[in-house]
């Protein structure tokens, strides 16, 4: 091994992976040569890694591609005026994006009745949406495929909080969707795990039309299988709104919707607060 050209077992190595790469550093000094060059790391990089670092928000510093690859695996950087978070992970180098809730459609935002803009400290940008009031939830992101990796399965998430005066959230699953081109993937999610005592209140104040609904809900929920939010690591809370594939070839781009609406009902909900959605490769822990 040690016979080849550096140059050459640099060039091996970026048809390998960066955690790959990592462990074959090992074998030889050419290697270990070869696994720190511009060359290896450059093809780890997305193509168009120039431009986003240059809508970057601040500074990015660094002296080798291999340190701007860890740079932005381990500290996503904020672009486009910070109302987007880009992210790539470890491994294998793909691409993560969270859009800001400045950067998604959310019906009624610009109505201070319905929704506010406020700073959340915990947030990592500047402001993030309340729903304050609305019978009707209708929040929408898009991105555009090309800008993510090839060849692989990724999922969209809703990263959101539920205040501790939230009402109406957990009466009925909401309706979730991704869509690219001409395929859809509908599905269901829950925003809040059922709440007894909450439930048992509305009860007093809807009646028999919310016990109506709401076994509606649970019925159809069971039936399209309805998920449960979870807990992420940063503290905020997630709910899978689909996924999708992204494949080889570039004569699929596009734009990817992603939604969540809950227009159904008509009962008035507040509390939601929005930071954001997730586009990030499946099977990996937020």
């Amino acid at each position: 091994m040690d016979a080849l050209p550096e140059s050459c077992v640099s060039s091996i190595l970026s048809f390998t992976s960066p955690a790959e790469t990592c462990r074959l550093s090992l074998v030889c000094s050419t290697f270990l040569s070869a696994a720190e060059s511009d060359v290896t790391w450059a093809r780890f990089l997305p193509p168009d890694h120039v431009g986003i670092v240059s809508c970057s928000a601040a500074s990015v510093k660094f002296s080798s591609k291999k340190e701007l690859f860890l740079r932005l695996c381990d500290r996503p950087l904020l672009t486009h005026g910070g109302r987007k978070s880009f992210k790539l992970e470890r491994s294998s180098g793909t691409v993560s994006y969270i859009l800001s809730a400045r950067e998604l459609s959310i019906k009624w935002s610009d109505d201070p009745t319905r929704w506010i803009w406020k700073t959340q400290p915990e947030s990592r940008f500047k402001e993030v949406a309340e729903l304050r009031s609305n019978d009707r939830i209708e929040i929408e992101g898009r991105i555009e495929t090309k800008d993510l990796s090839r060849n692989t399965l990724y999922g969209a998430h809703l990263i959101f909080k539920v205040s501790d005066r939230a009402f109406g959230l957990d009466l009925m699953p909401s309706e979730t969707s991704v869509e690219m081109g001409n395929r859809v993937r509908p599905g269901t999610a829950r925003l809040q795990r059922p709440d007894q005592r909450k439930r048992r209140l509305e009860s007093l104040l809807y009646a028999n039309r919310s016990e109506m609904l709401r076994k509606h809900w649970e019925t159809e929920g069971d039936r399209r299988g309805g998920g449960a939010p979870d807990e992420r690591e940063d503290g905020w809370m997630e709910v899978e709104l689909g996924e999708f594939l992204i494949g080889s070839g570039g004569e699929g781009d596009g734009e990817l919707k992603m939604s969540l609406k809950q227009v159904k009902g008509y009962q008035l909900k507040g509390g939601l607060v929005v930071e954001g959605v997730e586009v990030r490769p499946k099977n990996l822990v937020h």
